[in-house]
């Protein structure tokens, strides 16, 4: 009977079969309690309501982890249902070291240890930011938000790339952009790291204009450095792109499992 009940909390929590109607409404339920904790803790930011309000937040909050405390335990309980973590204690504790598990985790530690140690006020706004982690949650019950995580994963070497040569560019263009505007505004300019959100707000085309080159060899640079921004930030947009198609394709070419997306392997 017992192992009945965990086998039935386990496919409730994890599995989301496209029949079972519990498990359907148990993840959509999760949906709204995360998108109306996020919306809090944006609300909390206006002291009007938090002056108003502040019972009615302070119990929304508790309840929420009352719930992803719970959720979190059942969930330790029954992954023992998973072959992947069959092994008792040894197999929770993997479960429990798998990034899934730590987000949830982290949906309700930080309401415990500002309640157990003296904090500070700064420590204390910080932890209750961390509120807004409990949006990663929402990979959980989204069968596109799953997918988009695997085309990220199997992209990831590309990316991994994309980011290095951004640093790069943004290295030596800044460095560049030092020795050209130096001289003449060495308030602005006043090092490389300094220039180098000029850089970041040139390569990515915002261009706020509190930091902008007044030499005619700057401008130049400035010029050039923006055309490679164009470029150099398409790149992940278009890599992206690419793992989308190439998993739309593999999905329909192929049977695939419904909660995490990877191939099935007909005997």
């Amino acid at each position: 009977m017992r192992g009945l009940a965990r086998r039935r909390i386990y496919q409730i929590l994890e599995l989301g079969q496209e029949g079972d109607i519990q498990s359907r409404l148990y993840d959509l339920s999760l949906i709204v309690l995360i998108l109306m904790n996020a919306l809090a803790v944006v609300l909390e930011s206006v002291q009007p309501l938090v002056d108003q309000y502040h019972v009615q937040f302070a119990w929304f909050e508790a309840c929420s982890v009352g719930i992803f405390t719970i959720e979190y335990i059942l969930r330790l309980w029954s992954c023992v249902e998973n072959k992947l973590f069959q092994s008792g204690v040894r197999g929770r504790f993997r479960y429990a070291m798998t990034p899934m598990s730590l987000i949830d985790l982290l949906a309700f530690l930080p309401f415990f240890l500002s309640w157990i140690f003296p904090l500070d006020l700064r420590v204390l706004r910080m932890l209750r930011l961390m509120r807004l982690v409990r949006l990663l949650k929402l990979a959980r019950y989204s069968e596109a938000l799953r997918a988009l995580g695997n085309i990220l994963v199997s992209k990831k070497e590309e990316m991994v790339i994309t980011v290095g040569l951004g640093v790069i560019l943004l290295t030596i263009s800044s460095s560049l952009m030092y020795f050209a505007e130096h001289e003449a505004q060495p308030e602005v300019f006043s090092s490389i790291p300094a220039a180098m959100w000029w850089g970041v707000v040139t390569l990515t085309t915002v261009g706020y204009g509190d930091l902008y080159p007044i030499t005619t060899v700057g401008k130049i640079l400035g010029a050039f450095i923006s055309v490679l921004g164009i470029g150099m930030f398409a790149l992940p947009a278009g890599i992206f792109g690419a793992g989308i198609v190439e998993w739309a394709e593999k999905k329909s070419s192929s049977n695939t499992c419904p909660h995490c997306e990877k191939p099935l392997i007909n005997s």
